[in-house]
């Protein structure tokens, strides 16, 4: 069995207010067809449907405040409840006691070291890589916890090549922001084809797409929107391409992109919306109640399955 995680950067299950929540407002068709035509809302958490489970996971882990991306980025990837061991939320870049989790295990590692091919299927630009070495950025919990592991991250040469993608999925990023005019550029849906080819060559995947909690600070109903179907697009070239030993998971570090009445993050339960057959999602979501039990998951399905 193959495990590919889509991380979605800050988003929250929210209520069916169209007037705030752009997942009230989008059609997504195809979350609606895993979801028995239920929307990506609080109100559908608990759903197990013949493809696809949905859950609501607590991103508060009894810390008072609202959830950071360092933080409870650190707690999807190591099991560990953070912020209660800390006692704050933290971010969104790593502090050195985050980053200490981070070094001492995280599913990347543990997995590598059970003799588990893992990725990250992001590629970073160069100007990435120079920032980073020059000091005038910090790497974020997931390349952090990537590169703790000692897996190199994807860069332009394995974007070129079709080895990663870009993190807008499509690639037009690297086109109209970043200057690359040559740089691959596909549609939501090949992208998301492209997508299942990378994570089938991987006993373990990760994507990150920040855009959603970008999405929420700009509290930018018709951006968001785009965001949404863009993804909807990318999920339904993922699928097609997908076969039985790939299980699909889907969750996120804090609410943020459900509530555009504020810039601020929310404390909403974040989904854990699972793809793939019956048995496996049962065995991933048993006890599965927020963060912490995320990377457990991840490491005794793919270790205990036979």
């Amino acid at each position: 069995m193959r495990l590919l995680f889509i991380f979605l950067d800050g988003v929250g299950l929210g209520p069916d207010n169209p007037a705030t929540n752009p997942f009230a407002r989008v059609r997504m068709p195809v979350i609606e067809r895993l979801l028995g035509g239920r929307k990506l809302l609080a109100a559908s958490s608990g759903y197990e449907g013949e493809r696809a489970s949905l859950l609501a996971l607590d991103a508060g882990l009894g810390v008072q405040g609202l959830p950071q991306s360092a933080t409870g980025q650190a707690v999807l990837l190591t099991g560990i409840n953070i912020p209660s061991q800390i006692g704050e939320h933290y971010g969104p870049k790593p502090s050195p006691a985050v980053a200490a989790f981070l070094k001492a295990g995280s599913v990347f590692s543990r997995l590598k070291a059970a003799g588990k091919s893992v990725a990250l299927l992001n590629a970073y630009p160069p100007r990435y890589f120079q920032a980073v070495s020059s000091g005038r950025r910090l790497y974020s919990a997931i390349p952090l916890a990537v590169t703790f592991a000692g897996v190199p991250l994807l860069n332009k040469d394995d974007l070129f090549a079709g080895r990663a993608l870009s993190a807008d999925f499509t690639g037009a990023g690297w086109v109209d922001m970043l200057g690359f005019p040559d740089a691959p550029v596909y549609t939501p849906s090949a992208a998301g084809t492209l997508l299942a080819q990378l994570a089938a060559g991987y006993d373990f995947s990760l994507f990150e797409y920040w855009s959603t909690d970008y999405a929420g600070h700009k509290q930018d109903m018709s951006w968001a929107a785009r965001q949404l179907e863009m993804f909807d697009q990318v999920l339904q070239g993922l699928l097609s391409a997908s076969d039985a030993e790939q299980i699909t998971l889907v969750t996120s570090d804090h609410g943020n992109m459900a509530d555009l009445s504020t810039r601020r993050h929310t404390a909403a339960p974040v989904p854990a919306l699972l793809i793939g057959p019956a048995r496996q999602r049962s065995d991933f979501t048993d006890g599965l109640r927020d963060l912490s039990g995320i990377a457990p998951a991840i490491y005794r399905v793919l270790t205990e399955s036979t």
